[in-house]
């Protein structure tokens, strides 16, 4: 057995649609993503013409309908991001920033004209987006933000400054969100638009396959017809903040599955003592627990697709997925580069990889923390971050 989520037979319970998009998705990484994985993570790299080949896999924007959107179930996009992140999460993170955040504000608060301006070129990946939320001074609380739009005639003057954006400086729009003195508004700032600057952020232990960015504006004069006609308040913002975690709650199992996959791999092959160290107690009693850990994992995923599909599930039901995943898919990784030995500090090997990628995961769209205290609050209606 290769793949740990065999052990409960979970392949056979997915549908045959959804199925025949995971292997879709799997095959393009295995082709396309893998072979390159260790030199752009080496360099700091996310190459840019990966866009467009996602956009012709049809993954971006894969769950919206309508604007070349292929408008595929909430399973089927999961278990793309599942096997997305089974490469690397930098992969991952582009396509949900691309869709479950860009495309999906403008999907569901633009106008026509926005929507027919964007949402085909940004599926097609002629067009790259990114989601200024996030600022310097507030990444849990974006309710503080003081980034701020002010009305001048006809026109908005934009000016402030976001953090940590993935996609942000090799993007051609972006979604950013402003106070105004209607409240919380969000807006789009096409790319090269006076005033407006991005600047990439290097020196990262982490998601290196991946730009992340700092966006800054200065004065920026964007038209009326920039605002998001139908995003008021900050529910807009975290609704799309909702949408990419569930990406990210698939994501998580894809990292886990393929750390022990490799981990399994090198354990059969290393011989220690005589024999190989799969043949020890201590290396089965890590390799069952961590199968065990990633097919609950998965379960609970599968169930909030269904939900998800249904159109019942709750932004708390949401949260317990993201908890819980990424946390135990970074235990996972952990627990497989000790399997590895000293073979696995480097990048030959894909653990310690995907275990530096999922210290970003934890902490973006709502910290370990926040989502604990989003359930608290849930089981006890209690707010106790407030």
């Amino acid at each position: 057995m290769t793949d740990p989520l065999r052990l409960l037979d979970i392949p056979s319970i997915v549908p045959p649609e959804e199925r025949d998009i995971q292997e879709t998705v799997a095959k393009f990484a295995e082709d396309r993503l893998r072979p390159g994985i260790r030199e752009w993570y080496e360099s700091g790299e996310f190459p840019r013409e990966l866009a467009r080949e996602f956009g012709k896999l049809g993954v971006l924007g894969m769950h919206l309908d309508g604007h070349g959107c292929a408008g595929v179930s909430a399973l089927g996009y999961g278990l793309a991001c599942l096997e997305l992140e089974a490469a690397d999460s930098g992969f991952r993170s582009f396509v949900s920033v691309q869709g479950s955040l860009a495309m999906y504000s403008i999907h569901r608060y633009g106008s026509d004209e926005q929507k027919a301006e964007w949402l085909p070129r940004m599926a097609a990946g002629g067009a790259i987006g990114c989601f200024g939320l996030t600022e310097p001074d507030f990444g849990s609380d974006p309710g503080g933000m003081r980034t701020r739009a002010v009305r001048d005639g006809d026109d908005w003057v934009l000016d402030g400054s976001k953090m940590w954006i993935t996609n942000g400086s090799i993007a051609d729009v972006a979604t950013v969100w402003a106070r105004t003195e209607d409240g919380i508004r969000g807006f789009l700032v096409p790319a090269g638009t006076p005033g407006f600057t991005a600047r990439s952020l290097g020196h990262k232990l982490s998601l290196r396959a991946s730009v992340t960015a700092e966006l800054v504006f200065d004065g920026v004069r964007l038209p009326g017809s920039a605002l998001l006609p139908l995003a008021r308040g900050l529910s807009a913002p975290l609704s799309c903040l909702n949408e990419a975690r569930f990406g990210i709650l698939f994501g998580a199992v894809g990292a886990a599955r393929d750390s022990i996959e490799c981990a399994l791999g090198y354990a059969k092959t290393r011989t220690q003592f005589g024999k190989p160290i799969a043949g020890f107690q201590l290396t089965q009693r890590k390799l069952a627990d961590m199968a065990v850990s990633v097919n609950c994992a998965m379960l609970l995923a599968l169930h909030l697709a269904g939900l998800k599909d249904r159109g019942t599930i709750r932004g708390e039901q949401i949260s317990a997925g993201k908890l819980n995943n990424v946390r135990e898919a970074l235990a996972i990784a952990r627990e497989c580069r000790t399997v590895l030995g000293g073979s696995g500090i480097t990048t030959e090997y894909a653990p310690l990889r995907h275990a530096n990628n999922l210290e970003s995961v934890l902490t973006y769209e709502g910290t370990s923390e926040v989502h604990t205290l989003v359930l608290g609050q849930a089981l006890t209606g209690i707010p106790a971050y407030r």
